[in-house]
């Protein structure tokens, strides 16, 4: 049945517009103009039509009314008034003109007979009321009535009251039936310019729905392929489009430097650190003569040098991701081994429960080894770090993925920080989620090289029940 709907019709009742949006803004403002110029011809070309009936109906009453005393003493020279009044109103009882004329005593002196012969009801009705001087319509029930009563008076004589009436209740049904008609092309009318400024709008704002889904999906990675190629815009959007694109070029080359300076200071910075971390440490195991106090200083001189350090590595290492210079040796992995070697370090470190669920069957996937250790460890030290209880890992396959969970049962993560959990250097406000170890690279670091092994890695949780971390993996086919 939709396919017999046309085109432009089923568009429209596609659209998902929001009521604040140009688009819809620009639509309601001149559908409104549009309707309130439709309506406007449409009730004046009514409004002209009854007009037009009402005169020409009108315009034959007064006529009639002004020839009636006239041919009345024309045909009353040679006879009687009785006789004068019968043929007068024979010969202008025509179109429908009913006529009769009444004594002041309601005595009916002449009127129309056959077709045109008034009704009994319509006599009674203007017995004892005047009727109007000038042709007026009335209503009697449902039958629309034109009717005018003048003083008849012959050859100086009154004689009476001569009314005239003509009965356009079928005009007027063929006029109320042209409105109707009118109203509803006008109707059609809106609606089909509805749908022509709709879709005519749409087409002129589709540059800048280009440009909104280019920006919104645009990554510092991208910057420099993000252009905008128009044709046909106007000029304004054509302008806009244009400073669009400059804009994008001049931040792609701020981030490349960017990146070239994190990993050029990274890069110089650890070098000179690890010779002072080797002095100290050095310094530290010679150090017998040392009080107390110089001790402490030194082995908390340690402990930042040796944190410094690892930021430092992190930052080269995302330096490295995002230049394309981290390299990966995609192999073969044997995920329960992995995985069990993995939970063994860290309970001997941590002496915390882990707690695995491996698959019977091996599970084998496309990985870069080393590099996925880092990555597990990571996950399971950040578990450790943010839960009291119990870690549970989780190791399971689908048809084409290696799925990991890590899941802890600890504070868990805000709605609002979830979304940002991943970003360089996030880290969430509240002091119950933050280490003094942290650098707030490592959740950053685990997305990089998780996505440079054509994985990916996600997050759910909820505050005081823990978070999930699930990192997904091609699986290796032979």
């Amino acid at each position: 049945m939709s396919s017999r709907i046309p085109k432009p019709i089923r568009n429209l009742c596609r659209m998902r517009v929001s009521p604040t949006s140009l688009q819809f803004r620009l639509t309601l403002e001149l559908v409104t103009l549009s309707a309130i110029g439709v309506s406007a011809v449409a009730f004046w070309a009514g409004w002209q039509m009854e007009q037009n009936l009402l005169t020409s109906h009108k315009q034959l009453l007064e006529y009639v009314a002004m020839r009636f005393p006239e041919q009345v003493e024309m045909y009353s020279e040679a006879k009687t008034v009785e006789v004068g009044l019968e043929r007068t109103i024979a010969k202008l009882s025509t179109s429908g003109v009913s006529i009769w004329v009444q004594e002041p005593d309601g005595k009916i002196l002449g009127k129309s007979s056959g077709i045109n012969q008034p009704s009994s009801a319509l006599l009674n009705a203007f017995t004892q009321t005047a009727a109007p001087v000038k042709p007026t319509i009335l209503q009697f029930g449902d039958r629309y009535i034109v009717l005018c009563g003048n003083p008849l008076n012959v050859n100086g004589k009154l004689v009476g009251k001569v009314y005239l009436s003509q009965d356009i209740t079928s005009d007027r049904h063929q006029l109320s039936t042209g409105i109707n008609r009118l109203i509803a092309i006008g109707i059609l009318a809106i609606f089909l310019l509805t749908i022509a400024i709709s879709q005519r709008i749409r087409k002129t704002l589709q540059p800048l729905a280009q440009m909104s889904e280019i920006a919104s999906h645009v990554s510092a990675d991208d910057l420099g392929a993000a252009q905008l190629e128009l044709q046909q815009a106007p000029d304004e959007i054509l302008g806009l489009a244009t400073a669009f694109n400059e804009m994008t070029v001049r931040l792609s080359g701020a981030w490349e430097q960017q990146r070239q300076f994190v990993g050029n200071v990274s890069h110089e910075l650890r070098t000179p650190l690890s010779v002072v971390l080797g002095y100290l440490q050095s310094l530290l195991r010679r150090g017998d003569n040392l009080s107390t106090h110089q001790q402490n200083a030194v082995s908390t001189a340690i402990t930042e040098t040796d944190r410094t350090i690892r930021m430092l590595q992190d930052l080269l290492d995302l330096a490295r991701a995002d230049s394309g210079n981290l390299h990966f040796r995609q192999s073969p992995v044997v995920l329960n081994t992995l995985v069990a070697e993995v939970v063994e370090m860290s309970q001997k470190v941590s002496n915390r429960q882990i707690k695995m669920t491996i698959a019977t069957e091996d599970i084998v996937a496309l990985a870069d080894q080393d590099r996925l250790t880092q990555v597990l460890i990571n996950l399971v030290d950040n578990a450790i770090k943010y839960s009291n209880g119990a870690i549970d890992i989780i190791l399971e396959k689908t048809e084409d993925r290696a799925i990991v969970q890590i899941q802890d049962r600890g504070i868990g993560i805000a709605l609002e920080h979830q979304n940002r959990i991943f970003e360089r250097f996030y880290r969430a406000q509240d002091s119950s989620t933050r280490s003094r170890d942290g650098t707030g690279l490592g959740l950053a670091i685990a997305k990089s090289l998780i996505e440079g092994m054509n994985g990916k890695i996600t997050l759910r949780s909820k505050p005081g029940e823990g978070s999930i971390f699930t990192i997904t993996l091609p699986i290796w086919k032979s």
